[in-house]
């Protein structure tokens, strides 16, 4: 059959169809209601005399027939993209394009309120929505296909091309009252005994849980929470330490109630955002306006000691491992008084 029997409109919805290998979720992607994705599906089948998606259990898996196209209609759609974006503009004074970002609470924190402020100046009718990273969201380049942008820290395997744009490194944070606070600062051998309150991210380990592991210590998680902009609130009035990234630990410190302390380690411990999209957005006029955007407030987040990305800097690669020193057993181990609940 040539292209002259098909409406090319079917392509957007085989490739929903075959990534989300569901129709609710793929009439979602497109905004689409579940019986006109149904009816789409129904063409299809007819056209491949495949029936593409088929029901294992509770879910859906795709035929072989389906695996084979999924990557050549996945490429065709891109290319018509590039073909279309070649004459196509943006100019943000005057458009009311809508965006899509996934991101950790630790950067909508520190990076939604200059953000905004910036498109707010520069593109006041445009819209952009913010989404939380959820489980095994980091790896997925469906996942990725479906938002403008993800921003998420190096070291997650995250597919797509990619961008450095911010830097932070691990500080701890603890009661401001906690005795093992000595001259504002915390020992190795603390943070092996003390409990801990820590962010949880499915089954990815942090830079600082990679740090730890690397020292020999396991930490005690007495409190585990969804991301890092609650720990200040959980260790105040508590024998707790956290390890959070020190741009959303100066931010909280003062109404949180909880003192930052260096991070124990021998070498400082980095924390690199970088901005991820997939490849089909790559030419697209208003997508290249908000990486430079994106780009731009990291740049301006930068602080002494703290030195923005390379602009344009490829966020692969990692660090050597330096050597590690031994633990710090200068501070004496006193036991913390736990609270006493309200009456």
């Amino acid at each position: 059959m040539g292209l002259g029997t098909i409406d090319l409109n079917l392509l957007v919805a085989l490739e929903a169809l075959l990534q989300q290998k569901n129709v609710t979720r793929a009439g979602e992607r497109l905004n689409t209601s579940q019986s006109a994705m149904s009816g789409s599906l129904a063409r299809l089948r007819r056209h491949f005399d495949d029936e593409l998606l088929v029901r294992v259990g509770r879910e859906y898996e795709l035929t072989p027939l389906a695996e084979r196209l999924l990557p050549v209609v996945q490429a065709s759609l891109q290319k018509a993209e590039e073909a279309l974006s070649l004459t196509r503009r943006f100019i943000p004074a005057t458009s009311d394009q809508r965006f899509s970002a996934v991101m950790s609470d630790y950067v909508m924190t520190v990076m939604v309120e200059p953000l905004l402020r910036v498109i707010g100046q520069e593109a006041p009718g445009v819209r952009i929505d913010f989404h939380p990273i959820t489980p095994g969201q980091l790896e997925s380049e469906t996942h990725l296909a479906c938002h403008d942008l993800l921003i998420a820290p190096l070291g997650y395997g995250v597919p797509g091309v990619n961008e450095a744009v911010l830097r932070d490194r691990f500080v701890c944070i603890v009661d401001p009252d906690n005795p093992r606070l000595v001259d504002g600062r915390l020992s190795l051998r603390d943070l092996a005994e003390m409990p801990h309150a820590a962010a949880g991210f499915g089954k990815s380990l942090t830079p600082s849980d990679r740090q730890l592991e690397m020292l020999g210590v396991t930490p005690k998680i007495q409190v585990s929470t969804p991301g890092f902009s609650v720990l200040p609130f959980v260790v105040g009035g508590t024998d707790l330490v956290a390890l959070v990234p020190e741009r959303l630990a100066r931010r909280y410190a003062d109404f949180a109630r909880c003192a930052v302390a260096p991070a124990p380690f021998p070498n400082e411990l980095p924390l690199v955002e970088a901005m991820y999209w997939h490849h089909k957005r790559h030419t697209d006029p208003g997508h290249t306006w908000l990486r430079g955007v994106v780009r731009r407030v990291g740049a301006e987040l930068a602080e002494p000691g703290m030195p923005a990305p390379a602009a344009g800097a490829s966020a692969t690669g990692a660090a050597a491992v330096q050597a590690m020193a031994a633990p710090d057993a200068s501070h004496r181990q006193q036991p913390f008084p736990h609270l006493v609940p309200a009456s």
